[in-house]
């Protein structure tokens, strides 16, 4: 397996990297949008792990870069800032899975290696919180206006610091 992990976390990639290597892949790593497509374009990774936050760009472009460039390659968004409309943007972009941190490398790898969905997956009956129901919208909106916070925040009828703030503070745990 080559694995391309695309991570700006840098104690997180290293961990991850050590992880990978020991489980038998080969890993090339980048931090950012840009690196990940100029390591692919000679590493040619058959498995990607991307980080849905990437200083510059979101992760989903580059999500859709590597499906266009390889189309045969398995790929999971990991991310802290998980949200409903992400997830299924990211899947609809090409990504198989789409795992909250913290994720451990053998939730990753299954991840990876998991060919077909599982509709034995519980589903909870509990209805959102108020508050995560507000950070879904947010993320939907915000995934509507191509990350543009000014354009997000107009949409929303709502101040741009105000909508920075929110966006800044780590979601609503699902209950």
């Amino acid at each position: 397996m080559n694995l391309l992990i695309v991570e700006d976390d840098i104690d997180f990639a290293d961990a991850l990297e050590r992880a990978m290597r020991k489980r038998g892949a080969t890993v090339g790593r980048a931090h950012n949008a840009a690196g990940a497509l100029a390591i692919a374009e000679h590493f040619a990774p058959s498995h990607a792990v991307v980080d849905l936050k990437l200083p510059g760009e979101s992760g989903l472009k580059v999500v859709a870069a590597l499906k266009e460039r390889f189309p045969d390659i398995a790929i999971a968004v990991l991310t802290g800032y998980a949200s409903i409309a992400t997830a299924v943007e990211a899947v609809r972009l090409g990504a198989q899975n789409y795992l909250a941190k913290p994720a451990n490398a053998d939730e990753i790898l299954a991840a990876l290696q998991r060919d077909e969905p599982d509709a034995a997956l519980e589903v909870n009956v509990e209805p959102l919180s108020v508050a995560r129901l507000e950070w879904e919208h947010i993320q939907k909106v915000l995934g509507e206006h191509d990350g543009n916070i000014s354009a997000t925040a107009r949409a929303l009828k709502m101040h741009r610091r105000t909508l920075q703030r929110k966006l800044d503070k780590h979601p609503p745990k699902p209950e």
